[in-house]
C-alpha cells in the first residue's frame, strides 16, 4: 500500500463515518471506523501508512463533522503511535495485534476526544463519560476482531519472504 492510496483509504473511511455510520448504531455506540482501520493500517503496513491514515482522516473527519480542527487527528495520532510501540512488544502475536490494540486504545481515543473537546469548548457534560464510551469500544473491537486478523494475514502471506541470496 502506498502512502497515496493510504490517504485516499482514509477520505473514504472518514466519509463513511461520518455519513453511513451514525445509521447502523446499536444503541448508544457508535463504531470509529477511521480509527479501528488506522490501527489495522499500522499493523499489516507500517507505521508510516498507519500516520497518513491518522492524520488525513482525522483532519476531513473534523471538517465533516464541525469539529475544531486537528482532534481527531492528534487522538488517532497517539493511538497510532501505541499500535507501532505494541507491535514491536507483541511481535509474535501479529494477527491478533489489531483486536488487542483497538480494544486497548479505544478508550485512549475517545477519551482523547472528549476531554481535548470539552477543553476548547469549556463546559463538560454531567455524568460519566467512561460508562457512555464503553459500548463504543466493544463495538470497535468486534469490527477489529472481523476485520483486522484477515488483512493482517493476507498482507503477510502476500509480502515477500526473506531468503539469503548466495
Amino acid at each position: 500500500m502506498t502512502l497515496l492510496l493510504a490517504a485516499f483509504g482514509a477520505i473514504v473511511a472518514a466519509l463513511l463515518e461520518s455519513t453511513v455510520i451514525p445509521y447502523i448504531r446499536v444503541g448508544d455506540s457508535q463504531p470509529h471506523l477511521v480509527f479501528v482501520f488506522a490501527m489495522i493500517v499500522t499493523v499489516a503496513w507500517g507505521f508510516e501508512r498507519g500516520l497518513v491514515w491518522a492524520f488525513i482522516g482525522g483532519l476531513l473527519l473534523d471538517v465533516l463533522t464541525q469539529r475544531p480542527l486537528g482532534i481527531s487527528a492528534f487522538a488517532l495520532l497517539l493511538c497510532v503511535g501505541g499500535t507501532a510501540a505494541l507491535g514491536r512488544v507483541l511481535s509474535r502475536t501479529r494477527p491478533l495485534l489489531p483486536i488487542i490494540s483497538t480494544l486497548l486504545l479505544s478508550l485512549v481515543y475517545s477519551m482523547s476526544l472528549y476531554l481535548t473537546y470539552t477543553a476548547l469548548q469549556g463546559a463538560a457534560p454531567a455524568g460519566d463519560p467512561v460508562n457512555l464510551l464503553l459500548p463504543g469500544v466493544a463495538y470497535d473491537g468486534v469490527i477489529a476482531a472481523l476485520v483486522g486478523p484477515l488483512l493482517v494475514s493476507i498482507v503477510d502471506r502476500r509480502a515477500d519472504a526473506e531468503r539469503v541470496e548466495w
